[in-house]
């Protein structure tokens, strides 16, 4: 949520924020005058409830000198009926003008490229050497009987999967590596709730725009989560730290829910896009002015751990019409997929300066005696499991061999297995 000072002060900062992002449909001129009108309300009530008091002075003394009262009571039924109505007509303006202004996008980064879609990011760097493949992860997968899809769209309906042998040690594999990987660099490991209220998802995002892709709780006040970034950015909820505990650094573990509407083509058969996977997430609550420095070290974190893996890819910088609303900055790192002879996104990581410690009431303060500041918050994919066992299928599949080789940092979480053979059939 952005400072709604801003909206007052500089409403022209605001709508070229959303012509940069390419929002073209936002009810900016409803939120101006709705903002203007809740304030007339407010000072329109202020001057009636002063009438009020005074005209009930006027009945008081009428009533203690024995003269008749009436007219002032009339007046002062009227003046009562003029300010509940007003009080409706505020709290009515107020809920829209939350509303709008709980969408309005995070202001981007002045580095940020300036673009309508993914043709105008800016890619930063590559890493590893590509190679192309006319397999891929599921027909590989076939042969080993790693992957089971049409069993999970009998249970459970479309983009579900049953992971099976090698493959479910693999996925934990991944998880129990990355975090070791995070703990080893003073990240706090977190296992989250896997449901969350509606005022603390909603703090996290946009939850107009989020609500068509998270999973909704019947007739409770629960959804499902799409990622622990979400559920660690509400953990703090309305509190203030000591400066001096800033940065906090935070690993998230958990399986991740989404409806994925819309996703087409081979990628709703196997399991790159699927309704629920498992991630490793990188979380930092930090200072404005730490802020730049932490988002680098995430991203070198990220880096990092696809280099362990072998996997090649490159890094992106997004542009302001490709990244999302809570972020300020984004870099996503794609990782190379032989079959398709292109990089797919892996990892997202991402800087949404105080968008979510404001929605949140989520600040800090240097000294005891100094005003509180809404501190800034940042997060960083470090695997998202199922994603990345695609990239890892396909890279380091052995077609002359017929063996998919286990990246070397995994091997010690697999029982020192090396690789993964056909089953043998009987």
């Amino acid at each position: 949520m952005i400072d709604i000072r801003i909206l007052r002060e500089s409403p022209e900062k605001i709508r070229g924020n959303l012509e940069k992002r390419n929002i073209t449909n936002f009810p900016l001129d409803e939120l101006f005058g709705l903002d203007k009108k809740r304030r007339d309300l407010i000072s329109k009530n202020q001057k009636l409830k002063e009438e009020r008091n005074k005209i009930s002075v006027e009945v008081s003394r009428a009533k203690s000198s024995g003269k008749d009262a009436q007219d002032f009571i009339s007046r002062m039924r009227t003046t009562s009926d003029e300010i509940a109505d007003n009080d409706k007509q505020t709290q009515d303006a107020n809920a829209r003008l939350n509303e709008l202004l709980a969408a309005l996008p995070n202001f981007i980064d002045d580095g940020v490229p300036i673009g309508n879609d993914e043709t105008a990011n800016r890619e930063v760097r590559q890493w590893g050497e590509t190679k192309k493949a006319d397999l891929d992860h599921i027909d590989i997968s076939a042969i080993f009987d790693l992957i089971d899809i049409d069993r999970a769209a009998k249970t459970s309906g479309a983009r579900f999967y049953f992971l099976r042998r090698d493959l479910t040690r693999l996925n934990y594999a991944l998880i129990s590596f990355a975090l070791d990987y995070l703990r080893t660099r003073g990240f706090i490991l977190i296992q989250p709730p896997y449901m969350l209220k509606r005022d603390a998802i909603g703090g996290a995002v946009i939850l107009g725009d989020f609500e068509e892709v998270i999973y909704k709780i019947e007739n409770e006040d629960l959804y499902l989560i799409g990622t622990s970034e979400h559920a660690i950015a509400a953990m703090h909820m309305d509190e203030i730290f000591n400066g001096t505990d800033l940065p906090i650094h935070y690993a998230g573990v958990s399986p991740c829910f989404r409806k994925e509407a819309g996703a087409h083509g081979r990628d709703t058969k196997g399991i790159f896009r699927v309704h629920q996977f498992e991630k490793v997430e990188q979380f930092v609550y930090c200072k404005p002015s730490e802020s730049e420095n932490e988002h680098q070290l995430l991203l070198q974190n990220a880096e990092g751990f696809m280099q362990e893996l072998g996997i090649p890819h490159r890094v992106m910088l997004l542009s302001s019409g490709d990244m999302g609303k809570v972020s300020a900055k984004t870099y996503d790192i794609e990782g190379w997929i032989p079959s398709q002879g292109k990089y797919r996104e892996l990892i997202s990581c991402s800087n949404c300066t105080e968008f979510q410690s404001r929605a949140l009431g989520i600040k800090y303060r240097e000294k005891a005696h100094e005003e509180s500041r809404f501190l800034h918050t940042l997060n960083s994919t470090l695997v998202a499991t199922e994603r990345t066992m695609v990239a890892i299928i396909e890279n380091y599949f052995r077609k002359d061999a017929k063996v998919i080789e286990i990246p070397k940092p995994l091997v010690s979480y697999m029982n020192s297995l090396t690789e993964i053979t056909p089953v043998k059939k009987n």
